[in-house]
Formats: C-alpha cells, sequence, structure tokens
C-alpha cells in the first residue's frame, strides 16, 4: 500500500536520526523517511563536497535533490560524481548555473553547452573519465576495495596522462589543469590501468520504490549507476516515487539493500523529462541509400545467430535495422539493458525509464534484463558481449581508435567507448565514411586525436570498403571489401596509408 508521508516522517522525526558508528544501532531510527529534500540535507555539510550523483543522462536522475541543492545557499566548491553532465538548465545542469561546482567527475558531457563554455573560459574543472571506470571506482569504494587494475584506456593519452581538465582563464587556450599518468601493470600480455576508488561524502539517488527501511527498487534503465553512487556515499539520500511500508517490498524484490540508505524521501520533483523521444515511423528499411546506408547494410553482415551485441549510436544503432533473415542477436546498452527491442509506437508507449546509450527511447524485448552500470561494464570488461559496433574520428593501420575529442576544439567525452574497445575477447567493428567533410583521409598510419583504444580495432567499414586490421601484429590492413563504382585507386587516394589488397576481392552489396 501507498504509505502516508506524514505518517512516515513523523517516526523519523520521534526517533532523531544520527549519523554515528555503525555499531551503535539503538541511534538507527525506526523509518528512514523524511518529509522533504531541505529536511534530508539538514546536518550535511555541502561545502567542498564531493556528491555521487545517480542518473545517465537525463534518466534517473535524483531531479528533487539536486534542485535543492542548487538553491541551498552553503553548497559551494562540489565536485560532482555522474557518468553524464545532463542538458543546460537541468538536472546537474542546475548546479552548473547555480555555481555550485568546482570539478566534474564524468564520461561525456557533450549535451551541456553552458558546461562546454565554462570549461574553456577556465571556470569549471572537468575530470573526464571513462563510464565503466565511473561504476566500478563507486562500486569498488562502496566494497571497500581501495583499488584495482582494468584494461580500460591502456595505451591512450587517459592512461599516459594530458588530457585538460582545466583551462588558464585568460582565453589562451592553455591547459591550467591536465590529467596524470596512471600506474599500470602487464597481465598475461594485456597492459591494465590502476583506478582507485571513488569514495563520496553525500550520494544522492533516484528509484522507483523505497519501503521505510530503505529498500530499494529501480525501474528499468533507471537504475544506470544509483545503486553504485549509493553504495560509494558515507551519506545517502534516496528520492523516491513510491513509498510503503516496511516487509510490502518481498525480500527477493528488492535491488538496493537499506543498509547502505540513510533517508528517504518522496520525490517532489518528478518530471522525468525525456531527453530523446524516438517512435517507430513505419518506414521501410531498405529507404536509407547512399554511404550511410551501404555501411549500415554491410555492417548488419557482422551479426551471428546468438550473439550479444553493443551498438554504439548513430550508424551502429541503425544497422540493427538489417538484421539478416534467420538471425536473432540480443543487443545491449551499457546504460543497463540486455534485450533492447523496437522503439514505442507512440509517446503514450514511450517510457523515460527505458533509454538506450544514446538517451533514446526505446522499448524491452520479452526476456530482457536490467542491472546497474557496474554490472553493466563488467560483462563488458569480461568478455561476455560478443561484438561491439561503433563509430570513430579516425582508425589507424595498427587498430587504433580515435572516437572522443578533437583538442581545444570539442569536448565530448569517451562514454563507455574506452570499456567497449578494450574488452578482452570481444570482437570491435568501427563504421565510418572513409573521409572526413573536408575530405582529408580518416583511416591513416598514425592517428592524430587522442586515442580511444590501442591495437584494438578487427575491422573498419567505411562506405568504399571494408578492411581487417591485424591489430596484434605488424600486418597492417587489408582491404578485403569494395563497394559498388569504386577503384582500388580511389580507395588508395582517400586512405592515408598503405594497404594490401585480398586476392578475391568481392563488392559490397548493391543498394
Amino acid at each position: 500500500m501507498l504509505v502516508s508521508v506524514r505518517a512516515l516522517t513523523g517516526l523519523t522525526r520521534a526517533s532523531s536520526f544520527c549519523f554515528v558508528s555503525r555499531r551503535s544501532l539503538a541511534t538507527r531510527p525506526l523509518s528512514k523517511v523524511v518529509g522533504s529534500a531541505k529536511e534530508a540535507l539538514q546536518g550535511v555539510d555541502l561545502s567542498g563536497a564531493t556528491i555521487a550523483a545517480g542518473g545517465f543522462g537525463l534518466g534517473g536522475i535524483p531531479e528533487t535533490l539536486l534542485n535543492e541543492i542548487s538553491r541551498t545557499e552553503s553548497a559551494k566548491d562540489l565536485t560532482i560524481v555522474s557518468l553524464t553532465a545532463g542538458v543546460d538548465g537541468f538536472g546537474i545542469g542546475r548546479l552548473l548555473e547555480a555555481n555550485k561546482v568546482k570539478r566534474l567527475i564524468s564520461s561525456y558531457v557533450g549535451e551541456n553547452k553552458f558546461l562546454e563554455q565554462e570549461f574553456f573560459a577556465g571556470r569549471l574543472e572537468v575530470e573526464l573519465t571513462p563510464q565503466g571506470t565511473i561504476a566500478e571506482r563507486l562500486n569498488a569504494a562502496g566494497a571497500g576495495i581501495p583499488a584495482f587494475y582494468t584494461p580500460t584506456g591502456a595505451g591512450t593519452i587517459y592512461s599516459k596522462g594530458g588530457i585538460p581538465i582545466q583551462y588558464v582563464p585568460d582565453g589562451s587556450g592553455n591547459v591550467a589543469i591536465a590529467s596524470e599518468a596512471r600506474e599500470t601493470r602487464v597481465f598475461d600480455d594485456i597492459e591494465y590501468v590502476l583506478e582507485h576508488s571513488l569514495k563520496a561524502g553525500v550520494a544522492i539517488v533516484k528509484a522507483y520504490k523505497a519501503d521505510t527501511r530503505g529498500n530499494l527498487i529501480f525501474k528499468g534503465t533507471s537504475a544506470n549507476a544509483n545503486p553504485d553512487c549509493a553504495m560509494a556515499g558515507k551519506i545517502c539520500l534516496a528520492e523516491v516515487e513510491e513509498i510503503v511500508e516496511a516487509g510490502e517490498i518481498g525480500p527477493d524484490e528488492v535491488h538496493l539493500p537499506g543498509v547502505y540508505v540513510h533517508k528517504v524521501l518522496l520525490a517532489a520533483d518528478n518530471e522525468k523529462r525525456v531527453e530523446r523521444l524516438k517512435l517507430q515511423d513505419g518506414s521501410q528499411k531498405g529507404v536509407i541509400v547512399g554511404g550511410r546506408g551501404r555501411i549500415m547494410r554491410r555492417a548488419a553482415k557482422e551479426f551471428e545467430n546468438g550473439m550479444y551485441v553493443n551498438l554504439g549510436i548513430g550508424i551502429p544503432t541503425m544497422a540493427s535495422n538489417y538484421v539478416p533473415e534467420g538471425i536473432q542477436i540480443e543487443l545491449q546498452a551499457e546504460n543497463g539493458l540486455m534485450g533492447i527491442g523496437p522503439y514505442p509506437s507512440s509517446e503514450l508507449t514511450a517510457s523515460p525509464d527505458y533509454i538506450n546509450a544514446g538517451k533514446e527511447t526505446i522499448t524491452p524485448l520479452r526476456g530482457a534484463s536490467t542491472f546497474s552500470s557496474s554490472r553493466s561494464f563488467g560483462m563488458i570488461r569480461g568478455g561476455h558481449i560478443d561484438l561491439t559496433i561503433l563509430g570513430g574520428l579516425q582508425c589507424s593501420a595498427s587498430g587504433d581508435l580515435a572516437s572522443w575529442i578533437v583538442p581545444g576544439k570539442i569536448v565530448k567525452g569517451m562514454g563507455g567507448a574506452m570499456d567497449l574497445v578494450n574488452a578482452i575477447g570481444s570482437r570491435v567493428v568501427v563504421t565510418m565514411d572513409h573521409t572526413a567533410k573536408d575530405g582529408s583521409p580518416k583511416i591513416r598510419d598514425k592517428c592524430s586525436l587522442p586515442l580511444t583504444g590501442h591495437n584494438v580495432v578487427d575491422r573498419i567499414i567505411t562506405d568504399m570498403g571494408v578492411f581487417d586490421c591485424d591489430k596484434k601484429g605488424k600486418g597492417g590492413l587489408t582491404l578485403v571489401e569494395i563497394a559498388p563504382g569504386v577503384s582500388v585507386d580511389d580507395v588508395r587516394k582517400a586512405t592515408a596509408c598503405d594497404f594490401k589488397v585480398a586476392s578475391s576481392l568481392p563488392r559490397m552489396d548493391n543498394e
């Protein structure tokens, strides 16, 4: 049953909630429910605090708590840990525009124009970190693990150091603070990066349902990093859509035990804005023509029956419309879903609790499953995903990939790409136009942009042909298929590195 918030908050006030040793059981309240975000924040020191905020894009963000913190005078010089930076004027965007944030630790900030403006002006520190690494650092903090090794980011500027964190605020474009090199170590001939756990003074999370003891249930992909943030916080404040009495959530239904949660409040601000409403348009899959259509159809030939597949945004996502007859695959979204289904048929069936990695509304297939961000990236790094198809800005002859930043011009972040391309045993296919808008080659002897992964690409599919990469040896690239109406000489002129040509060179499918 739905419990009266007034009745529940009465229990909390009577019990006089105190933050003391976990061993002092006598101080623990009978109920963890409070009447408002303002009450939840009473006694919490927000000056210079590190706050772990759940959410991915606008999915599963603690709107009520974020809004209250943006209005709280004592909240200043904050370090915010979040998978993404949201959008202007909403969620974390409210904190940024209220000048509450000193540093943001995030994997993707590309949708927030105000953040980009403040970052390049030198008024904001942005510590870009791979998405799976953020989730695992939070998870490790909650599990009492001080550090761990991961293959993510090995051989890139992320591990070597030098990513701008803050620019000099004089318009010169000079870097005031840059990331430091990380310790690395080789296990079984694979380079790993040492990462330290990420503790937070305060965790603010959003859940679908809670009981009075703080046990939480999440809905769909709105779980994302919420469980990981909750575990990492010395104090965890959870806002929820529904509160029930203890015992009304069965033990087997609990997603996050109340031991991690200190205060619960009913969400007052529950807009649950959809960032990218995507609906089925009824179009036929054969209507996309030209180079992009050719790339999509060819990428779909990489699918094999029974594969678990992760598709990046853009061309890779659209390739799922061309799955060959008789082939069944399971699509994974790194924000916490296995079994991505079609876009919803109407706005009425679209749910802000089900989005993909591109923040688009999607539906789950029958038999789908949802999970936290740390669990999601664990299955990626652990080699349980058979195939990753993603886009790129540049690829090299040795299988290097650059896809996440143009220094001094574009700061978006690596998102989950560094985790995906460094997954042990997973096949990596890159889809991209053969040349950039200015006509410059995107396949080069060496990438001129910062790398997403070193020696990671197995195959490149462009509008001009298909290349196989000898990523672990010195065989370089081999052109194995060529587009209709394109000659090998055409490909050579558009490619800034040498490549071999397969003895049998079939054509990519006609449009």
